[in-house]
């Protein structure tokens, strides 16, 4: 008994990892899952973290340096399947957004955006790590990739906050777009110290 217990439990070690010690596919599956989980996670807590303006619906808030950060870290799949199930979830009403809100209102647009600015941000963080060039060249990549990726948080969110509120492009500009753009690239610089990660995350 003993040793059909012991020849059980081998095999089972035998079936988690292969001949190479490599974890095997099912084992995979279930990291790459907690890892886009944890992903939202960090989106959902992170992006609690709001100040609200009183001339525009869309407040200051800190989900746009977490979509980098996740993005950054996690890389450009992982973090764009974290950022969808942050949107998927409030578009069913879970009150994953800022406040403990949820639901589809005028500000979906940039939580849509969150999933293109992950996508980008993971991009940014492969090539820092292929980069072959000199530090100054990776750097100014990666801060040049990091801005990108906050930009493209405007695309959905100003179109969206413009049919979502009627106003014309001048106001809508101003609501959403103007007084966020210091912000953002400060979040893009700082953010850009989160690319080294990813090298070290498989």
């Amino acid at each position: 008994m003993t040793t059909n217990s012991s020849t059980s439990a081998t095999g089972s070690t035998a079936d988690a990892l292969s001949a190479d010690g490599a974890v095997s596919p099912a084992l995979a599956r279930v990291r790459e899952a907690g890892l886009v989980l944890a992903g939202t996670v960090a989106l959902i807590l992170i992006g609690q973290i709001t100040i609200p303006l009183p001339f525009t619906p869309v407040p200051i808030s800190m989900g746009t340096f977490a979509a980098l950060g996740v993005g950054a870290v996690l890389g450009s799949r992982r973090g764009a399947l974290s950022a969808l199930l942050l949107g998927a979830l409030a578009a069913v009403g879970a009150p994953v957004l800022g406040g403990w809100t949820g639901g589809v209102g005028v500000t979906f647009g940039y939580v849509v955006g969150y999933i293109l600015i992950a996508t980008i941000a993971g991009r940014a963080a492969s090539v820092w790590s292929n980069h072959s060039g000199s530090t100054v060249s990776r750097v100014a990549t990666g801060i040049g990739l990091m801005l990108l990726a906050s930009a493209s948080v405007y695309v959905p969110g100003v179109v969206w906050l413009k049919i979502a509120t009627g106003a014309n492009w001048g106001a809508t500009l101003s609501m959403g777009l103007v007084p966020f753009i210091i912000g953002d690239v400060l979040k893009s610089l700082v953010a850009t110290g989160l690319l080294p990660v990813r090298g070290r995350l498989h």
